[in-house]
């Protein structure tokens, strides 16, 4: 691949300087990631080029070149500065993926607010509860969502102001709302973006703990640094790409890999506003000719679900490079996308505290299907003992992943949140509360979260080996592994499988997975129980919710449920 030199020399000569020299990071004091999205890109005379090419569930396209996306992002800014709001002030955006979301994003950026990206399926609880923890004093809306703020506004003394993206021209505002119509207002060609310093907060993404509420981890301004060199190197993103993240902002993929990444690059990105579904997906890829696809493992099984038979009436040719995120890949996901596409999904790993991708599988580096990959350049990765947070030396040991503080990304606490942020450092490194072990030749292989994992007599089982068994069977659309209570083996796994359509419950079909599965796993991770349901619970970044089936099976509190797809 063009700019990619091979992994391992890329890994012992990387440093992080190069990433901010091409990125000409801190020129004259600007350390504003909204000027290195928009400004920038036209400073080098590629203002005309397209950045955003926008389609809504009606089949309405909207395109943006780095020129609009700049002057929007302006107008934006000037207008939030105007209304009131101050550098340092959170705004949080809460809308489906229309253009002002990604443009809001830019903009808030800009006049050095603090950008607080939601999604807009929560509920008005979820929406409470986050709101109320950032002290948000401004809320960017869409007219459909507006009965879930003003429900909860009289709890919320700090949010002054309700800005309405799409209101109708003859509503008469409530107190405390604004209207704004990005299109109608007189352009602002020329803003004093806020010189903020590399270090001063830039994002807040709320992340569901297992436990308790949800934390907001809070981000600089340079985690641009470790989100360009990896859009650039695992993304492989070039200049004349269409690229395609099928993430929500909502979620830190969708801010760092479907605005921060792509818009430092110059790169051309299409978005989809509309539902998931196979062959609308597929269309749309088409109609634009994508040539990167950056998706998620659930997105991935689903399109499994439909067959390769689905992929086959459309040209996907253009497709050059495809790549995961959001939960381990199972490698029968991995072997499917090169039956179906020619190509394989390289699977990344990295999390909302993060910022940016830490283990990868790199371009042009050998995929070994299943396996997470190895650390970014940059990155100091390990699995450490649970008991003493050594790093284990032996190939094929389970332990903590480990990360070694400092990449520019990574974030810098979580909003009012101290304590907890510093329980997630132990003995130097930074604990990402999952599990994997390495192989002999330094490939990363996930084995659960922490919590997920399963302790039958004493050994520990996880989960990923066991559903990706399951994954293999031509009935099974989705499982999910968990731990049941069992008098003699202390916990053993309980399977929840979701059929393929065409495919019933029975007595036989569960018999005839088993016998599938028996061959696959050793006797301890073998199932003693499966249970047939209609669809796994996820959240809306895809992440299968095991402990919501965990808690059922112990008869435990569910805790936070806020981040669940259909609450």
């Amino acid at each position: 691949m063009s700019h990619i030199g091979s992994y391992e020399e890329r890994y012992k000569s990387f440093n992080w300087k190069q990433s901010e020299e091409e990125l000409e990071y801190g020129k004259n004091g600007m350390y504003n990631i909204g000027y290195y999205c928009s400004d920038r890109i036209c400073e080098k005379g590629n203002g005309k080029k397209l950045g955003l090419i926008w389609e809504g569930f009606t089949g309405e396209v909207k395109k943006y070149s780095y020129n609009d996306i700049r002057v929007y992002s302006n107008t934006i800014a000037k207008f939030l500065q105007d209304t009131g709001i101050n550098v340092g002030d959170r705004v949080c955006l809460f809308m489906d993926k229309v253009p002002e979301l990604y443009l809001g994003f830019i903009g808030i950026l800009k006049m050095g607010g603090i950008t607080q990206p939601l999604f807009s399926a929560f509920g008005e609880e979820a929406l409470f509860t986050r709101l109320d923890d950032a002290k948000t004093k401004a809320i960017m809306i869409q007219k459909k969502h507006l009965p879930k703020v003003r429900r909860i506004k009289d709890k919320l003394p700090d949010l002054t102001k309700i800005i309405v993206i799409d209101a109708d021209e003859a509503a008469t505002p409530q107190i405390n709302e604004i209207h704004f119509w990005m299109e109608k207002t007189p352009k602002v060609e020329k803003f004093d973006i806020v010189k903020v310093g590399p270090e001063v907060p830039s994002v807040i993404h709320y992340t569901s703990g297992t436990t308790g509420k949800p934390k907001g981890a809070q981000h600089a301004h340079s985690s641009i640094i470790a989100q360009y060199i990896t859009s650039k190197w695992v993304l492989d993103l070039q200049t004349d790409d269409i690229y395609w993240c099928t993430a929500d902002p909502g979620w830190v993929t969708g801010t760092s890999y479907g605005i921060i990444g792509p818009w430092a690059l110059g790169v051309t990105q299409v978005v989809l506003d509309a539902g998931f579904g196979a062959e609308k997906w597929y269309a749309f890829m088409q109609k634009y000719k994508v040539s990167m696809w950056y998706s998620a493992p659930t997105a991935i099984r689903l399109l499994m679900k439909e067959g390769i038979e689905a992929v086959k009436k459309y040209d996907l040719s253009s497709l050059r490079h495809l790549a995961s995120v959001g939960e381990p890949l199972n490698a029968e996901a991995v072997v499917w996308s090169e039956k179906a596409f020619g190509k394989m999904f390289h699977d990344t790993y990295w999390q909302t505290e993060t910022g940016a991708m830490m283990i990868t599988n790199y371009p042009g580096m050998k995929i070994k299907p299943g396996s997470m990959g190895k650390p970014f350049p940059g990155i100091t990765a390990t699995v450490l003992n649970t008991k003493t947070y050594e790093p284990i030396t032996s190939p094929g040991m389970v332990g903590l992943i480990a990360l070694k503080p400092g990449w520019p990304s990574m974030m810098r606490s979580y909003w009012n949140n101290k304590t907890t942020y510093d329980s997630k450092f132990k003995n130097g490194w930074y604990i990402c509360g999952d599990r994997a072990s390495i192989d002999n030749e330094g490939y990363f292989w996930f084995v659960g979260r922490d919590d997920d994992v399963i302790n039958t007599a004493g050994h520990l089982v996880g989960p990923f080996e066991i559903e990706s068994a399951l994954l293999e069977h031509k009935a099974v659309a989705e499982s999910a592994a968990v731990g049941k209570p069992d008098p003699v083996n202390m916990e053993v796994v309980k399977a929840f499988i979701a059929l393929k359509p065409g495919f019933e419950p029975s007595g036989d079909m569960e018999l005839d997975i088993m016998n599938f599965i028996r061959k696959k796993l050793s006797p301890l991770a073998m199932p003693q129980e499966i249970e047939f349901v209609p669809s796994l619970p996820k959240t809306r970044s895809g992440k299968i919710m095991r402990r919501l089936l965990r808690a059922k099976e112990w008869g435990e509190e569910i805790g936070d449920t806020s981040t669940l797809e259909n609450d």
